[in-house]
């Protein structure tokens, strides 16, 4: 099973900006290729770190709210959040090892 979830903008602020974790966020939407093409490299992320890591996806057309929040102007964004703030952003297709640094060095 897989470690990262959906997430809607009535859980945002419990599951992220509250988490005593630190959070990586997928803002995405459904007809974004890069969207697409990024899945698997998240869902491979959300295996090996999903103990130390909080991973979550945001579907933009469902939670436009949420995404302007957030200040989401491309897609995808990898926001990482730790104690309640955006402590960096990753943007578009980026590969593994990148969006890996970047988590672990927000640990």
């Amino acid at each position: 099973m897989s470690k990262e979830r959906e997430l809607k903008t009535a859980e945002f602020e419990e599951a992220v900006l509250k988490s005593d974790k630190v959070s990586i966020v997928d803002f995405w939407a459904p007809w974004c290729g890069y969207c697409v093409r990024m899945m698997p490299v998240f869902e491979e992320l959300a295996e090996e770190m999903g103990d130390k890591v909080n991973f979550f996806k945001v579907n933009t057309d469902e939670e436009v709210s949420l995404a302007q929040q957030n200040k989401i102007e491309i897609l995808p964004t990898f926001a990482i959040f730790k104690n309640g703030e955006i402590v960096d952003r990753k943007i578009g297709y980026i590969p593994a090892s990148e969006l890996k640094a970047a988590i672990e060095a927000a640990l």
